[in-house]
């Protein structure tokens, strides 16, 4: 497998500039801040020209299809059916409600390197509202489908793209009694599955850094569990510490430099930071309690973790050097737990336990606007999309089956499978690839 480009390195690659566009949008423009009162905007995605094209075309649209605030059109109701992507024919795309057409080409250039370009036009006012042009490897055709995806989206939308992105989450295969888990990355469609861990050791929720490609796990071996660091372009990995108490895997801060844990002593379990360069500890919680499942605010300024510490499991946010901590869930007869903080910083993602069913939900960081995206038998560990706008989780069916990963929107609108080598939990969302 090769070396994936960065985004910058994409644009560097470049012989060509951004297509001319017209700054202008028209007012259907999509407004994600009206939340889940919306309706999805119908884009065509034409096929794109060349010996790459259809492979591009599939991509962008499945992408498309999956971000809920986009609705691919059906190319059979297409009326103009051969568009070249220098100039679509409005009239005809008005015809059938398209809001914004993409075209474009995908092929080898005379180089041998693949030479993509894409166009969006407005079909109202029947202006071109962005365009770029890349060239690159060939092997890297699929990044490049998911950098025009999140170009497109970001125009439409006014919100960052997640489709250059990547997640990883641990692979079980085997009976239950004995399942092998591996640590595996994928795209964010799926695709491309990569086994980071031979299955050797038993490995345990695995957390991306904001701030880069490193991947953060437990694993246990012989002896107590270890904390692993890992860079996941060159395999190369480092152990953290040696924590026999440790009951959940480090999250890190927002820059990278530390990492945040929970730690049992006796009958407590307190919440601690590792300085990642001196390895050096500090104790952040002291209580009787249980405090575990700690994640910080994106400015790392405050910690939101799970405690029992008020007779049940519940979430509390506390200011990110320690001190007093305020409660934020509230609803009646109801556990709360593995609660993470949006990279947006506007909701905080949670798993609620409630009259046997377990859902996975939203709320702001001060506890009101709870809702819940999705409920039923044991959903659980949300990770955020870089964008703030989707969560991914797992569910188990229990029986003899196994854990499936799922993405939603945070309104609840939609809810589609991650496919994935076999059964896969403890999914973690890489930041964009820059």
């Amino acid at each position: 497998m090769s070396k994936l480009f960065t985004r910058r390195q994409a644009a560097g690659l470049l012989a060509a500039s951004p297509i001319l566009t017209h700054e202008a949008l028209a007012q259907s423009a999509l407004d994600i801040r009206r939340g889940g009162n919306f309706t999805p905007i119908p884009i065509a995605v034409t096929n794109f020209v060349g010996d790459g094209g259809a492979q591009m075309t599939q991509i962008v649209t499945n992408n498309f299809r999956r971000s809920v605030f986009l609705n691919p059109l059906d190319p059979a109701s297409f009326v103009e059916k051969n568009t070249v992507p220098e100039q679509p024919r409005m009239d005809q795309w008005k015809m059938i409600n398209a809001q914004f057409v993409v075209t474009g080409r995908a092929g080898r250039a005379s180089d041998g390197r693949m030479r993509t370009e894409f166009r969006l036009w407005d079909v109202l006012s029947g202006q071109q509202v962005a365009g770029q042009q890349y060239v690159t490897d060939p092997n890297n055709a699929r990044r490049v489908a998911h950098i025009v995806s999140d170009a497109i989206f970001s125009r439409i939308t006014g919100e960052k793209g997640f489709f250059d992105s990547r997640v990883v989450f641990v692979d079980e295969t085997g009976p239950k009694e004995r399942r092998v888990k591996r640590l595996t990355l994928v795209d964010q469609d799926g695709a491309n599955p990569r086994f980071l861990s031979r299955g050797d050791d038993l490995v345990l929720t695995p957390r991306f850094s904001p701030s880069s490609q490193d991947v953060t796990y437990m694993a246990f071996g012989n002896g107590d569990p270890r904390v692993y660091l890992m860079n996941i372009e060159n395999g190369q990995r480092e152990v953290v510490g040696n924590f026999p108490g440790m009951t959940f895997a480090p999250r890190f801060s927002p820059d990278g430099q530390r990492v945040i844990m929970s730690l049992s002593q006796g009958s407590s379990t307190n919440l601690f930071t590792m300085d990642l360069r001196s390895r050096n500890t500090t104790r952040l919680t002291d209580t009787a309690a249980i405090d575990t499942s700690p994640s910080y605010s994106p400015d790392g300024s405050q910690i939101v973790f799970e405690s029992d510490r008020g007779g049940s499991q519940q979430i509390y946010v506390m200011s990110a050097g320690g001190g007093g901590a305020k409660r934020i869930s509230y609803s009646d007869g109801a556990r709360y737990s593995t609660p993470v903080w949006s990279p947006k910083g506007d909701l905080i993602a949670f798993t609620r336990q409630k009259s046997g069913s377990f859902g996975i939900g939203v709320m702001k960081p001060d506890g009101s606007g709870e809702r819940i995206i999705t409920d039923g038998y044991h959903n659980e560990g949300p990770t955020w999309a870089p964008n703030g706008l989707y969560v991914m989780f797992f569910r188990d069916p229990g029986g003899q089956g196994g854990p499936k990963i799922f993405m939603a929107d945070v309104f609840g609108r939609a809810e589609f499978q991650l496919p994935t080598p076999s059964f896969g939990s403890d999914p973690s969302w890489s930041p964009l690839l820059n």
